[in-house]
């Protein structure tokens, strides 16, 4: 960010042609912020210039927020010296906020006005915030729904794997009987089990948990494994020297060196865990982001679906923050070397 006020600069009497090298210079830097502006007040014509060619009860409301958030942009712009750490940010973020302005003005003409992309395939913006305020119960149940399969699934299979992991990295005899069987099952993907999983558990709820944990459990097993034993001798020697039994080693000494593998697979384990609990809740659960999918596309309510999607992608995106948060606390020595 600039440390300089354009309106310091012209008020400070300076000659004509430093005052056309310090606009010139404000609008490089700033440019883009007014760019963001221009791009929301398009979105905002767009969306009350012409009429709509279908009944959707948001445009108005919409147009009216294009409006507020280029404002917004266009104050964050020119008070950016006074706002601090705000104005910084916004500045960070003017080129995305450029290309979802332009993005989205492109979408409310192809669709709402010019109907050139098919409906209801492809619903206007106002169509997807109607589901968000009319849909709004049904939609946070289904999310409620599934944060709790997900989460205990995920719990489960995330402990279980580490469990396993360490118990192989460390003990020849366990992995000697536990490995074989990892190598069997592991490279199987979760979703191969959902026949088996309906029919054995008692309940599609159980079933959905089960799938959920065995995605989670194989990639946290194997990174945990591998940091186990990746931990090198020498501090397991340095340990013996100071007197440590066989577990201070293994909760003081190979646990913690594991630990960068270890968020490595409960990371991998998050990913795989969000599309087996897509797949369960389509096919056996009634219940979740993923049944809501499915009735959205039953019914033919794409701009339902599409919200869905939304949500969904904001709770993945959440739960992986989430995680960095815990992994940068833990491991501060490697705080910042990867960024999410």
């Amino acid at each position: 960010m600039s440390t300089y006020s354009l309106s310091d600069g012209l008020a400070s009497g300076a000659p004509r042609t430093s005052r056309a090298l310090l606009l010139a210079t404000w609008l490089r830097e700033s440019g883009v912020g007014v760019l963001a502006s221009v791009a929301w007040i398009a979105f905002g014509l767009s969306c009350l210039w012409w009429e709509d060619v279908g009944d959707w009860s948001r445009t108005h409301s919409l147009g009216i927020a294009a409006f507020i958030i280029a404002a917004v942009a266009l104050f964050g712009t020119v008070g950016a010296d006074y706002l601090g750490s705000a104005g910084q940010a916004l500045h960070k973020r003017a080129p995305w906020l450029v290309a979802l302005g332009t993005l989205l003005t492109v979408w409310e003409v192809a669709t709402a006005k010019f109907a050139w992309l098919p409906l209801p395939f492809f619903p206007p913006p106002q169509a997807i915030i109607e589901v968000y305020t009319d849909d709004l119960p049904k939609l946070l149940d289904s999310v409620f729904a599934s944060v709790k399969l997900q989460l205990g699934g995920y719990l489960i299979g995330a402990t279980v794997g580490f469990l396993t992991g360490v118990s192989i990295g460390w003990s020849r005899a366990i992995g000697y009987w536990v490995h074989p069987v990892l190598r069997f099952i592991g490279p199987l993907p979760a979703t191969a089990w959902l026949p088996i999983a309906f029919f054995t558990f008692p309940s599609s709820w159980s079933a959905s948990t089960f799938l959920i944990a065995l995605a989670t459990g194989f990639p946290v097993t194997v990174l945990t494994w591998s940091g186990v034993a990746s931990v090198s001798n020498a501090y397991y020697d340095v340990a013996r020297t100071l007197g440590a039994k066989p577990s201070f080693l293994v909760l003081k000494v190979a646990i913690p060196a594991a630990l960068p593998h270890v968020f490595v697979g409960l990371f991998m384990g998050l990913g795989s865990s969000f599309a087996v609990l897509v797949v369960a809740e389509m096919i056996g659960v009634k219940a979740g982001l993923g049944w809501y999918l499915q009735w959205a596309q039953g019914w033919a309510a794409y701009a339902n679906m599409y919200a869905a999607l939304i949500v969904m992608s904001l709770l993945c995106s959440g739960a992986i923050t989430l995680l960095f948060s815990i992994r940068d606390r833990l491991l501060v020595w490697q705080k910042g070397t990867v960024k999410w």
